[in-house]
């Protein structure tokens, strides 16, 4: 049998490459703060994995994506393993392009402090008087540059964006810029619309996007999983405060509480992460996991 190696790790991903194809596996491991966390949390790729499937599945009318599978039979053989299974997607190459495409329907986090300092978030002015956690009139588009593992992203314009991409694909990026937010806002309109269907508000979320062997534009990466998103209950919602989620927010909590705790969890905020993703997967996809 032959053995593959990754060719690329990243936090929470492990990136195989198949010939014409990649194989992105999503580990059980956590991250935070820009740290990888020593504990594992289980069956956390599987759901990360099978919940992009979910959307990309949904959203194939707005643009294509980069799914080729997640059946590991359609995979070479090392893949077979149990390790490998229900956490794998084989994917089409794609060129990526150099920009995280981020959307906030809602005000919260990073943006909501810099709300408050200024009346903007990203340079973007927004009326006066909203609360935190409120629902902004119109999602915004706030992209950023992507940093290597343990640096920060960093917060650009949409006309840095446009020169970003300039750079690396010389007379498109305005073409390409404005693809990127108009698909964006696309994907993050008809996405949160059916999430708060089902009982969940998506506060904000990232996309990641590349090119095909024909220069068309097509979604990669994973898609409004709990790890790229922020994920509300819709029942107790109010604004005027934070709200819990169905994320890393324990993992959050409690490593700010516990400052020397060496990115180590106890049990009981594990249980209560993989909880979460639990419940959001079955939310949303009406499926138990």
């Amino acid at each position: 049998m032959k053995t593959y190696e990754p060719v690329k790790e990243g936090k929470v991903r492990e990136i195989y490459d198949n010939g014409d194809s990649l194989i992105m596996v999503a580990t059980d491991r956590i991250s935070a703060f820009d740290h990888i966390l020593k504990n594992k949390i289980t069956d956390k790729g599987a759901i990360l994995t099978q919940m992009s499937k979910f959307w990309f599945d949904m959203t194939n009318d707005i643009l294509p994506n980069h799914m080729i599978s997640v059946d590991v039979n359609d995979m070479p053989e090392f893949f077979r393993q149990p390790q490998f299974d229900g956490n794998s997607m084989m994917c089409r190459k794609l060129n990526m392009l150099p920009v995280e495409c981020i959307v906030r329907g809602y005000i919260t986090g990073s943006g909501w402090s810099s709300y408050q300092k200024t009346g903007t978030v990203c340079g973007i002015r927004l009326p006066e008087g909203l609360l935190e956690s409120d629902r902004l009139p119109e999602p915004i588009y706030t992209p950023s540059t992507k940093a290597e593992i343990g640096d920060h992203d960093i917060n650009i314009s949409f006309e840095e964006s446009v020169d970003v991409i300039e750079k690396q694909f010389p007379g498109k990026g305005e073409e390409y810029a404005a693809t990127l937010r108009d698909c964006t806002i696309a994907l993050y309109k008809k996405c949160a619309e059916y999430a708060l269907s089902r009982g969940i508000i998506i506060a904000d979320t990232k996309f990641e996007f590349g090119l095909d062997e024909d220069g068309n534009v097509v979604l990669g990466d994973e898609m409004l999983t709990p790890d790229s998103s922020r994920f509300w209950p819709l029942e107790g919602y109010e604004p005027g405060r934070a709200q819990p989620s169905y994320d890393k927010q324990f993992v959050r909590d409690w490593l700010k509480a516990n400052p020397d705790s060496d990115y180590l969890l106890p049990q009981e905020v594990i249980d209560k992460t993989i909880e979460k993703y639990k419940e959001a997967y079955e939310l949303l996809t009406g499926k138990p996991f």
